[in-house]
């Protein structure tokens, strides 16, 4: 094969592989938030079972087996499992910039402008606040 049609099917290998990267990020995020979305619905229910039937014993499906668990327990699983949704939503996403980044450099585009920015943190917002509050 010619040595630049081989050079240039290397690099359409190489954006096809990047291209699929980030799509497959993108999936597992989707999938990811409909998981959340199910265990704060469950912790919901939970939630107002406990606050109609005070605390009672509730079954909850682990696998292939249901168990009976006290709901507070069962509210306490279901936070634990949501941190760890968002961490790995959070971590998806942080990866998922970079991804996109590499996939720009393969096609020869410029790097997306403000892709990088993060959202402020409770402590400077309540900064903002402060300083936009003093100057009133």
């Amino acid at each position: 094969m010619d040595p630049h049609l081989q050079k240039v099917v290397g690099e359409l290998e190489a954006v096809e592989a990047a291209a699929e990267d980030v799509l497959t990020d993108k999936q597992q995020i989707v999938d990811l938030s409909r998981k959340q979305s199910g265990l704060r619905e469950a912790s919901r229910a939970v939630s107002s079972l406990i606050k109609s039937r005070g605390e009672c014993k509730t079954w909850v499906a682990a696998g292939n087996t249901f168990i009976k668990l006290p709901a507070s327990k069962v509210k306490s699983l279901l936070e634990d499992d949501q941190l760890e949704l968002d961490k790995e939503i959070t971590g998806l996403r942080d990866g998922l910039r970079g991804k996109v980044n590499r996939l720009n450099d393969l096609e020869g585009r410029p790097d997306v402008v403000g892709f990088g920015l993060k959202p402020l943190s409770r402590a400077e917002t309540a900064a903002v606040r402060q300083v936009l509050g003093d100057r009133s």
